[in-house]
């Protein structure tokens, strides 16, 4: 599983991202290999959330290991990390 993050760094809600971001490395050891962190306004960030129909920003993706849609949060009620990491290390 893959955690795809996607967010405007220069947003009000970017430090609670990277803040949340930043746990799910330190605390629940989600390295490079599960996470990725996309700028939502980027050309790569505007696609994946027009291929996962994202609307809002921030969001919180979880795709399988061949990009297929498991689940995602959008807004900012974000979900707790040990959520997020639950699906890295069920699969």
């Amino acid at each position: 599983m893959k955690v795809v993050v996607l967010y405007r760094p220069d947003s009000e809600l970017a430090r609670t991202i990277e803040s949340f971001l930043r746990g799910l490395r330190e605390m629940h050891d989600i390295d490079d290999r599960h996470l990725q962190v996309l700028n939502y306004d980027s050309r790569e960030g505007s696609a994946t959330a027009n291929l996962y129909d994202i609307m809002s920003q921030p969001a919180i993706l979880i795709v399988g290991d061949d990009g297929a849609y498991v689940k995602h949060w959008e807004g900012s009620d974000l979900p707790l990390q040990e959520e997020v990491a639950g699906y890295v290390y069920s699969y």
